[in-house]
């Protein structure tokens, strides 16, 4: 569901901008986010994915290794503790779909606003509803599971396509659209069945390059473009060694682990 609602915040499922803005706010309120603030953010996160400068817009937090170096004790563990796999994959979705979509960011438009106030009163009528029909008890019974596994699911999906070896980030000034979006993003080369399960969202070297492309038309524009099929697939088995890449090195221009015990390499280099 909410990979449907990805596409209409890109504007790209449906040819039609109305069929488009209302799929998206009946699949956001599926999926508890705000279609306007989201589609917004969103935005924001394809125009800077891999601009060191420009972190912090939708994407996963990162820090550099000099950065980490040269922060405070507090400031390491908070890093240290959002980088955990329970918290980044596990509380981390529940926090931010059941609590953090129902406000309205600092500079959001009006349009945003609006859309923050729209969903939430419709999950409340939506709750309403279930209070006199199932009961919330048996829907919380329902919904738990789901949030915890779609959670799961899709904050590793984003995290991979855009924290694996490899991957590219640069400083502004060097910074290199395409690049970002053919190396800062990965091939995500999944069995069929998850392909289809997920959208074809694995193929999102090519979704930065054009994000128009609906989902369903990734594939085939895979098969046709022999640049998208250059670029080096991440396997089901390979996409698990993302877990230890927590830190970008500049000198090195990778992503590595936590200095001392729990990065060797990092160690060795410093």
């Amino acid at each position: 569901v909410f990979i449907l609602f990805h596409d209409c915040c890109h504007g790209s499922f449906f040819g039609d901008a109305r069929a488009n803005r209302l799929l998206g706010y009946l699949t956001g309120i599926l999926t508890f986010t705000p279609f306007e603030q989201w589609r917004r953010s969103h935005a924001e996160h394809h125009a800077s994915v891999g601009d060191l400068d420009r972190r912090g817009a939708g994407d996963v937090w990162t820090m550099t290794l000099t950065e980490y170096r040269a922060a405070s004790r507090l400031r390491r563990f908070a890093y240290r503790v959002f980088r955990n796999p329970l918290i980044m994959f596990g509380l981390g979705p529940v926090i931010v779909f059941v609590f953090g979509h129902r406000f309205a960011k600092k500079d959001a438009a009006p349009a945003e606003r609006r859309s923050v106030v729209r969903t939430n009163l419709a999950l409340l009528a939506l709750l309403v509803l279930l209070h006199f029909t199932i009961g919330l008890r048996t829907y919380l019974l329902i919904i738990t599971p789901i949030l915890l596994v779609a959670g799961a699911a899709g904050v590793w999906l984003f995290y991979v396509q855009h924290q694996f070896e490899g991957v590219y980030w640069a400083r502004h000034a060097a910074w290199d659209p395409l690049a970002a979006a053919l190396r800062g993003s990965s091939y995500y080369k999944l069995p069929k069945a998850l392909q289809w399960i997920t959208g074809n969202i694995g193929l999102h070297h090519i979704h930065h390059v054009q994000s128009r492309i609906p989902n369903y038309n990734l594939q085939a524009v895979q098969d046709r473009v022999a640049a998208f099929q250059a670029v080096r697939p991440l396997t089901l088995r390979s996409s698990l060694r993302s877990l230890r890449l927590r830190l970008w090195d500049e000198a090195a221009q990778r992503l590595v682990g936590f200095p001392g015990r729990e990065s060797g390499s990092v160690a060795a280099a410093s």
